[in-house]
């Protein structure tokens, strides 16, 4: 079960259905789908979507995914699963553009990567950024990632992959 994690200001629980329409408008809102996935999706996609994140990985634990609240509004999406891209755990995050520029996506990034070190018990935690996501890259970096290699998408475009490390708990 995806436990609930809090930070400075934000609070990461599991969605309810009552998240419906805030987690169709942010995925809707095409400043932050252009960044997820393949990019842009109907309302329709969204809403099945939606649907699967309580019929499949909420029920059959699949794996960890959060709504991002600040003072009890959506504000965002997290979450941290096991991908072939990487061939370890990704960490994925977005947050709602009125946010946007005010510290809330490295909140959400350090909390995700936190719990991925501290109760997953992994050694590394990957992203992937599409290349002209200059935003999200400096702060992945800011945080400790560093770019390890690009992957060219079917579509041309570029796709980076970063890596973070857990610190050595060497003395």
């Amino acid at each position: 079960m995806t436990p609930v994690l809090r930070t400075e200001r934000l609070l990461l629980d599991p969605y309810t259905p009552e998240d419906e329409e805030a987690f169709v408008a942010l995925f809707q809102d095409a400043r932050v789908s252009r960044w997820m996935g393949d990019g842009p999706t109907t309302e329709a996609e969204d809403r099945a979507l939606f649907g699967r994140v309580f019929s499949k990985v909420y029920a059959e634990n699949l794996f960890d995914v959060w709504a991002v609240r600040r003072d009890g509004r959506l504000v965002g999406h997290a979450e941290i699963k096991r991908t072939d891209e990487v061939d370890g755990h990704e960490i994925i995050y977005a947050l709602a553009p009125g946010a946007w520029g005010s510290g809330l996506g490295t909140e959400i990034a350090e909390a995700v990567v936190a719990y991925g070190f501290d109760e997953l018990g992994l050694t590394e935690v990957h992203a992937t950024v599409a290349a002209p996501n200059t935003a999200s890259l400096a702060l992945l970096t800011r945080i400790g990632f560093a770019h390890v290699r690009d992957v060219r998408e079917d579509d041309g475009s570029t796709t980076r992959v970063l890596t973070r490390h857990r610190p050595s708990t060497d003395a």
